[in-house]
This record gives C-alpha cells, sequence and structure tokens, in this order.
C-alpha cells in the first residue's frame, strides 16, 4: 500500500525513481486502513473526480452554478433535475489510453465519475434551465420566480 493514493490502477515504478508511488505505509496490514488504495474500485473511481469544483450564487434573476470540468467534452456531462427541485451535475473523465511500451514519470491529471447534487430554493423555474460549457467551465443557469410584490390597498373606516 501506499502513503499516496493511488487512482491510476497501481502503475508505480521502483525505489530508484524519484516520483515513484511505493511509499512505506506504516499502517499497512492493519483491520483498519486510511488510505484509498484499499477502498474499492467504485469508491477510488468516484472519488478520484468527486471533488469537481463548483461554485453557485444568486443574482436578481437567476441561480448561477459554475463547474470547473477541464479536458471534459460537453456529450460527457449530464445535467438533470430529479424530483422536482434536485439539480444534478454528473460526468466521468475517460482514463488516457496507455501504449505497452510507455513510460509514465508523472501522472497527476484525475480520471473518473463525479456528481453533485444541490436542493434547488422554491423560487426556481425548474422547466426553464439552461446548460453552456465554454473553456472547460460548465454554466448552469437557474431562472428564479419573480417576487409577487405586496400590493397595499387603503381601506375607508366607516363611521
Amino acid at each position: 500500500m501506499s502513503l499516496i493514493p493511488s487512482f491510476f490502477g497501481g502503475r508505480r515504478s521502483n525505489i530508484f525513481d524519484p516520483f515513484s508511488l511505493d511509499l512505506w505505509d506504516p499502517f499497512e496490514g492493519f483491520p483498519i486502513s486510511t488510505t484509498l488504495a484499499s477502498a474499492p474500485a467504485s469508491a477510488r473511481e468516484i472519488s478520484a473526480f468527486a471533488n469537481a469544483k463548483i461554485d453557485w450564487k444568486e443574482t436578481s434573476e437567476a441561480h448561477v452554478f459554475k463547474v470547473d470540468v477541464p479536458g471534459i467534452k460537453k456529450e460527457e456531462v449530464k445535467v438533470e433535475v430529479e424530483e422536482g427541485r434536485i439539480l444534478q451535475i454528473s460526468g466521468e473523465r475517460s482514463r488516457e489510453q496507455e501504449e505497452k511500451n510507455d513510460q509514465w514519470h508523472r501522472m497527476e491529471r484525475s480520471s473518473g465519475k463525479f456528481l453533485r447534487r444541490f436542493r434547488l430554493p422554491e423560487n426556481t423555474k425548474t422547466g426553464e434551465i439552461k446548460a453552456a460549457m465554454e473553456n472547460g467551465v460548465l454554466t448552469v443557469t437557474v431562472p428564479k420566480e419573480e417576487e409577487k410584490k405586496s400590493e397595499v390597498k387603503a381601506i375607508d373606516i366607516s363611521d
């Protein structure tokens, strides 16, 4: 096992390689291991890219979500609304194809699946959600319903 989790299928080189991920794990063999390397493959896949960074801001007209997804095509991302008010943004970055003769010196770009869910406020128009992708940033715009302005009506007081 390694102190640094390997998301890349256990590719490690030898002890003489300065970028090697083969490090001594003092917790190796303990019943409870804290390293991600001991997690099931499905958990490693989701964890590898689960931290897709998202900004959510509210303007007077809409809720705007900006998601950093560099290197992902728009066909690899899904934007869905579940149960009426839950916005779900998911996708997957595929691993780069390996050639048998390739020698990796460093591999830091993550691959795997990501999934983020947000409960939208009641004042949103979920039927009018728009999404656009530009320069590795997905922008999801959820329009807000117009606030109903309360009318003040004067009441005449009778004698």
